[in-house]
This record gives structure tokens, sequence and C-alpha cells, in this order.
């Protein structure tokens, strides 16, 4: 059984009345992946607009196939992820980390390298649990306020490059990691409800970068076709 983890801030947990990128690539994997498989973690909550909390199980596809586990937060990035990813890792068995982080931390909480260091601090606190855990690692896509802030958007860039250059140098053959990619044609106005979250079309975006990251680079699945849910 091979054990995923999606891990991430509002783009990952998703909200009430949505069916997250994670649902997505469930299906996707459910259709092309011949082995077992499951998604896993320690919370299973959508995040509720209205109550501001992580309390609602309201996805818009309630197939009770589905795994809703998850490490996501509303509002959480490396920073608070680095300190907890041991315990998820070990009390889940987790295989592979899914990790789209970032965009949280550099608009609130650290600098592009303060961010770099939590980076390395979360793949060592994994690699602590589970020593051969692998990882996708999802650079983070410019938004709204990254379009209309340059010094923003320079962070942004910034934090980019050294999550690639952590990548490359914390990759090794028993622990692997992987630096997925944006999707050619990634439009934050055609891809969001709000220039940052993920509309359905943004789902799909994100399910694709990590489902062919893990095809071209460690053979699992196929390449994802949108609309395979």
């Amino acid at each position: 059984m091979l054990r995923f983890m999606p891990v991430g801030d509002s783009m990952t947990i998703g909200s009430a009345g949505e069916h997250t990128w994670r649902y997505r690539l469930w299906r996707h994997l459910r259709a092309t992946y011949d082995g077992p498989f499951t998604l896993v973690g320690p919370r299973e909550a959508l995040y509720d607009k209205a109550a501001d909390a992580p309390v609602s199980y309201a996805y818009a596809d309630p197939d009770p196939a589905f795994p809703r586990a998850h490490l996501a937060g509303w509002g959480e990035g490396w920073t608070h992820m680095a300190p907890v990813i041991g315990e998820a890792v070990r009390a889940c068995r987790a295989d592979v980390l899914l990790v789209s982080l970032g965009l949280i931390d550099l608009g609130f909480y650290t600098d592009a390298g303060q961010t770099e260091e939590n980076v390395r601090a979360f793949v060592a606190g994994a690699r602590a649990a589970n020593p051969r855990v692998r990882a996708v690692l999802l650079p983070v896509a410019p938004n709204v306020r990254a379009r209309d802030d340059a010094p923003f958007a320079a962070q942004v860039a910034l934090f980019n490059d050294l999550l690639a250059k952590a990548a490359a140098d914390l990759d090794e053959p028993r622990s692997p990691l992987l630096l997925a990619t944006w999707p050619n044609g990634h439009d934050i106005d055609r891809d969001t409800y709000d220039g940052t979250h993920p509309n359905t079309g943004g789902e799909h975006v994100i399910a694709r970068a990590f489902a062919d990251a893990m095809h071209q680079g460690w053979g699992i699945g196929q390449p994802y076709v949108t609309g395979t849910d």
C-alpha cells in the first residue's frame, strides 16, 4: 500500500463545497496507478468560511471511497508544518509527501531565506520519522498579490529558486525529492476564484502538477488528463 500525504495551505485543505485537488489526484491515480494506494494524514475536514474554522465535511463529491485525509490548514505554511511533519509521517506511515506550501509564509510570516530554512527543517523532520520517505515539492505560483506587488513577486521568485536548490541539495537515493512544475498555461484569472484559491480548473492544474511529476520522475501512474474525474 502506497500512502500519499497531501501537505499544504488553504489551496490544499479547500473549503466547504469544493472537490479539492486532492480528490482530483485520487481519481486520476485510481484510474492510472496499478498498485494499492491511499491518501493519509491526521486531518480530514475542509475549511468553513462562515465558521472561520476547519470544521466542514461538505465535499462536493461525497464518494465514500474518497480518502479525505491530509495535513493542510488555512493560513498555514512551511513554518507551521516543519514542527509537526515528523509526527504526522510517523503516525500515518506516509510514503510520499505531496507538498504545496510557501505563499502564506512569504505573505505573512517569513522572507524567502527563512522560508527555505523551514523547507530544510521540514525534510529533516520527515526523514527522522521515515528515512525512506519521498516528497514532491510544488513551487509557489504567483497570485494576484504578486501581480500587483513587485517586492512580493521578487520574494516569490527568490523562494522558488531557493526551493529548487534545496531540492537538489537534499535529494538522495533512499529518500528522493522531486520538484514539480506548474503546467504551461496556468492562469490565475481563469484557474482561481479570487486570484489565489483554485476553482475547478485550478484543482485540475494542481493535481496535474503532482501527477505528471510522479509519472515522469518515478513512473507512478500516467500523465494527467483533465476530465479523469
